[in-house]
C-alpha cells in the first residue's frame, strides 16, 4: 500500500493569548482557567496537559480565559498535543449534551476523548521518494525501480522491491545514490475512498423516489430530519445509501450509527458491495490500535464514513454533512450509565448544530419520532412493500389457552406441525425467546426458596451448559448448588420457566435430525463469532436457529421462512408506559426476517392474551393504528411525547442511609406549576450490586424547564460519600 505525501495545509484559528478556559474530562462542572506560556501557540479547540492538583491531565481549551482567578494566580499550561482542534461545532455539543443531561461538562468530554492514544505522536516508518539524482550505473532493474517512484508516492524498500519487480538490494544501492530520498509515513492503514459513482441494486420506482428525496435533503446542505418509514425488507438500506453517496460527492464525512454490534457484520458487506470498501467501524470490541487508528483518521478527515454503536456520535469529525440512524426505534441507543443520553435524540440536535441531514431508518418507527413526523416537524419518506418478488409474511396468534404444550414442554403442537413442515420443504425455522440461559428461575420443590442474587433483587439464572447460575446484572455467577442453600434437601431444586438453551433442548428431542444453533450474546462474543453464525446460517448450515433479540433485526436469511415466538407475552409484563410499544417493535422486527426472498414467510406468535392490542396489531398489520392507540392513551395523563419525565436514583451500600438522603431530598424538593415528584419509592431493581436503590420520579408539562427544575433541587445537594444520585432526563428503563 503506497501513501502519497501532501504539503497542503489548512489554515489555523485565531490563536489564544494570555489566559484560556481548559476542560478537563473529569466529573467537573466547568472548564478551568491556566496561563499561556509565551513560547506556546494555543487555540480553542486545542488538546492540552494540565496541572491539577499534584497531577498533570489532559484537557481541551474550550476558549479564552474566564478572569474569575487573578493572572498571578494562574497555574501555565503544561504541554500542547498534535492533534487537529476539537471542532468548534462539537465544543458545543458537548455543551449542550450537558445541559440537557444535567451532566457536568467535563463527564460529556470524556465521551469525546475515548482513544487517548490517538493524541500521542502518531507512529512513523521510512519510506522513499524519487529525487532528481540518478546513479552513475543504471541498469534496467534500476530503471524499473526509477519507473515505479516517478508517480511522486512514498514506498517501502519492500514494496518498491515487489511493484518493480526487483531485490530489496537494488532498491538499497539507489538509497544509497542519493536516487531516493527518505521520508516518514504513517505505519497505519490508510482508509480506502470510497467508490462513489459505483451503481448500486437496481431500485424500484418507490425505492427510487425515496432515495431522491433524501439526497436531495443531503445537497440542500441544511438541517432537516427524515423518517425513512419502510416495511421490513423494503430495502431501506440501499436507498439511504443513495444519500451517503451524496454526501460523499460533496466532500462531506458519513455517520452510520447501528444498535447492536451484531448487526455490522452484514452490514459492512452490503457497505462494501455499494461502495467498493468497507467503512471505518467505531464500536466497544475494537481493538485498541484500530480506535487511535479511527479517531485520528476521522480528526483529520481521512476516514468519510464510519459506522459505529451510539459512542460514534462523539467522534470529532471534521467536516460531518449526514448522519444516519439505522433502528432508530431501538432501546440500545439509549446509554443508562454515565452520562445518560439518547443517541438518536441527541444525533438529531449534533446534526442541527452542524446544520445538516440526518435520516431515521425504522420499520417500526417510535411513538415519539412518528408523532414529530405526524406534526410536521420531521419529514417522512414511506416504503410500503418488500424489494424484488418477496412479499410480507403472514402473522397467525396461537392461542395457548386452547392449544397448550404437552406437560413439561413449552412449544405448542401447531407450531411443532408447522416447524416440521418447513423442515421438510428444506426451509429454515427461528424460535424467538428473549431470555437467555436454560431457565430464569431456580426454586427448591421442598421449602419454595428461589435462588436470588446477593447483590442484586434478580433470580439468577440457569445456564446448563456452563453449569451455573449467573446473574446478567451485575455479572455474579456460582455453581449450581447440589442441595437447597435454605432448607439443605437434596435433589429438590428444578428449573422453572425456558431459556433459549432449555427451547433447544425440547428441539433436539422433537427433531433429531435437525441442525439447530443457539445465538445469544452467552455464546457469542464480539463481533468475528457473531460473523462466523450468522454466515453459516446464510449458508444454510443450521436448520433451526434459536435466539434472543440479536436475531431479531437486520439479517437477511433468504431460507428462513418460518419464525415462531415461543413467548409473544413476555415483554408486557415489566409494566413501563413503553411495554406494549416496545413489544411491537421487537416482535414485528423479529416477524420481519421471514420469507424475505421469493419464498413466503409465516410467523406463529404463541400468546395467552392473543386479544391484546399488540398481538392483534402484529397479526392485522395495522401498525398505525396501534401507534394511534398508543399515543391518545399517553396524550390523556401527559406521559412522552405530550409531556416531561426525569428519573432519579438514589443509591447506597446501606439501605438507612439511602432512606435518610431520599426523605431529605424528599422534604426539599421544589414546588412548580405542572410538575409532579411521585417517591421516593423502592426502584423495581431495589438491590443493584449490592447498592439499595430508591427512586423518584419528575413528571412535568411539555413546555416545563424541566433542567432547570432539576437544577433548583439538587444543586448544592449534600450527600455522603457513599450515596450516589444519578439522573436521567427522558428515561427509557424504569429498573
Amino acid at each position: 500500500m503506497s501513501t502519497e505525501i501532501s504539503t497542503d495545509r489548512v489554515a489555523a484559528p485565531e490563536a489564544l493569548t494570555g489566559t484560556v478556559s481548559v476542560l478537563i474530562p473529569l466529573a467537573l462542572p466547568k472548564p478551568y482557567d491556566y496561563k499561556v506560556p509565551a513560547d506556546m501557540e494555543l487555540h480553542a479547540g486545542s488538546y492540552v496537559v494540565v496541572p491539577l492538583g499534584t497531577q498533570e491531565l489532559l484537557g481541551v481549551v474550550w476558549g479564552p480565559g474566564s478572569g474569575e482567578v487573578g493572572h498571578n494566580r494562574l497555574k501555565p499550561v503544561a504541554e500542547v498535543l498534535d492533534v487537529p482542534p476539537m471542532p468548534e461545532v462539537l465544543r458545543r455539543f458537548v455543551d449542550w449534551v450537558a445541559g440537557y443531561t444535567v451532566s457536568p461538562a467535563g463527564s460529556v468530554l470524556r465521551l469525546a476523548i475515548r482513544a487517548p492514544g490517538a493524541l500521542e505522536p502518531a507512529r512513523m516508518r521510512t519510506a522513499y521518494i524519487l529525487s532528481d539524482a540518478r546513479p552513475q550505473r543504471m541498469t534496467p532493474a534500476r530503471a524499473r525501480v526509477v519507473e515505479v517512484a516517478e508517480d511522486g508516492f512514498a514506498r517501502t524498500v519492500r514494496e518498491l522491491a515487489e511493484e518493480a519487480g526487483v531485490s530489496d538490494g537494488v532498491v538499497r544501492g539507489l538509497v544509497d545514490a542519493g536516487t531516493l530520498l527518505p521520508v516518514d509515513i504513517p505505519t497505519e492503514v490508510p482508509f480506502p475512498d470510497p467508490l462513489v459513482e459505483q451503481k448500486g441494486v437496481s431500485l424500484s420506482e418507490e425505492q427510487a423516489a425515496a432515495a431522491a428525496r433524501l439526497a436531495g435533503a443531503v445537497e440542500a446542505e441544511k438541517f432537516s430530519v427524515t423518517l425513512l418509514d419502510g416495511v421490513t425488507g423494503s430495502g431501506k438500506t440501499e436507498v439511504y445509501f443513495e444519500a451517503v453517496a451524496a454526501a460523499l460527492k460533496r466532500k462531506k464525512q458519513v455517520l452510520i450509527l447501528l444498535p447492536e454490534i451484531a448487526l455490522t457484520s452484514q452490514f459492512l458487506d452490503r457497505f462494501e458491495r455499494r461502495f467498493g470498501c468497507r467503512p471505518a467501524e467505531w464500536h466497544s470490541d475494537l481493538p485498541g490500535r484500530e480506535r487511535r487508528r479511527v479517531w485520528r483518521g476521522v480528526a483529520e478527515g481521512r476516514a468519510s464514513v464510519v459506522v459505529g454503536a451510539r459512542s460514534a456520535l462523539f467522534l470529532p469529525f471534521c467536516d460531518l454533512g449526514l448522519i444516519v440512524v439505522d433502528e432508530e426505534h431501538d432501546a440500545a441507543f439509549k446509554q443508562e450509565d454515565g452520562v445518560t443520553y439518547h443517541a438518536r435524540d441527541m444525533s438529531v440536535v449534533r446534526a442541527s448544530l452542524g446544520q445538516f441531514p440526518i435520516v431515521l431508518s425504522s420499520a417500526t418507527p417510535s411513538l415519539e419520532t412518528a408523532v414529530n413526523a405526524e406534526l410536521g416537524k420531521y419529514d417522512a419518506v414511506r416504503l410500503s412493500s418488500r424489494h424484488g418478488e418477496a412479499v410480507l409474511p403472514q402473522v397467525m396468534a396461537i392461542d395457548m389457552r386452547a392449544d397448550p404444550p404437552e406437560r413439561g414442554r413449552w412449544l405448542s403442537p401447531v407450531l411443532v406441525r408447522e416447524m416440521a413442515k418447513a423442515l421438510e420443504a428444506g426451509e429454515q425455522a427461528m424460535l424467538f425467546l428473549n431470555r437467555r440461559g436454560y431457565a430464569p428461575l431456580t426454586l427448591c420443590r421442598t421449602c419454595g426458596h428461589r435462588i436470588e442474587c446477593p447483590q442484586c433483587s434478580a433470580w439468577l439464572v440457569e445456564h446448563r451448559f456452563r453449569r451455573e447460575l449467573a446473574c446478567h446484572h451485575c455479572g455474579y455467577s456460582a455453581p449450581v448448588p447440589k442441595a437447597c442453600p435454605s432448607c439443605g434437601a437434596e435433589e429438590s431444586l428444578v428449573a422453572c420457566g425456558p431459556g433459549v438453551e432449555r427451547i433447544a433442548e425440547e428441539v433436539a428431542e422433537i427433531f433429531p435430525e435437525a441442525r439447530t444453533v443457539i445465538v445469544s450474546s452467552d455464546n457469542l462474543r464480539g463481533p468475528a463469532a457473531h460473523e462466523e453464525v450468522f454466515a453459516a446460517i446464510e449458508a444454510r448450515e443450521a436448520d433451526i436457529v434459536i435466539g434472543t433479540q440479536i436475531v431479531a433485526k437486520g439479517h437477511h436469511f433468504p431460507w428462513l421462512t418460518l419464525v415462531g415466538v415461543v413467548d409473544a407475552d413476555l415483554g408486557l409484563e415489566n409494566g413501563d408506559l413503553r411495554a406494549g410499544e416496545r413489544t411491537y417493535q421487537l416482535l414485528q422486527q423479529v416477524a420481519g426476517r421471514a420469507g424475505r426472498a421469493e419464498r413466503p414467510g409465516r410467523v406463529f406468535l404463541q400468546s395467552f392474551m392473543p386479544e391484546h392490542g399488540v398481538m392483534c396489531a402484529l397479526v392485522s398489520g395495522r401498525r398505525d393504528e396501534f401507534l394511534e392507540r398508543e399515543a391518545r392513551a399517553r396524550e390523556r395523563v401527559g406521559l412522552p411525547p405530550y409531556g416531561r419525565l426525569a428519573g432519579i436514583v438514589v443509591s447506597a451500600p446501606d439501605a438507612g442511609l439511602a432512606q435518610r438522603v431520599a426523605r431529605e431530598m424528599a422534604r426539599t424538593a421544589p414546588r412548580a406549576d405542572d410538575v409532579t415528584v411521585l417517591g421516593p419509592a423502592p426502584a423495581p431493581m431495589a438491590l443493584l450490586r449490592g447498592r439499595t436503590r430508591l427512586r423518584f420520579l419528575v413528571k412535568a408539562g411539555r413546555n416545563v424547564n424541566i433542567q432547570a427544575f432539576l437544577h433548583a433541587w439538587l444543586d448544592g445537594l449534600k450527600v455522603p460519600n457513599q450515596v450516589r444520585v444519578s439522573v436521567d432526563v427522558d428515561p427509557y428503563s424504569f429498573m
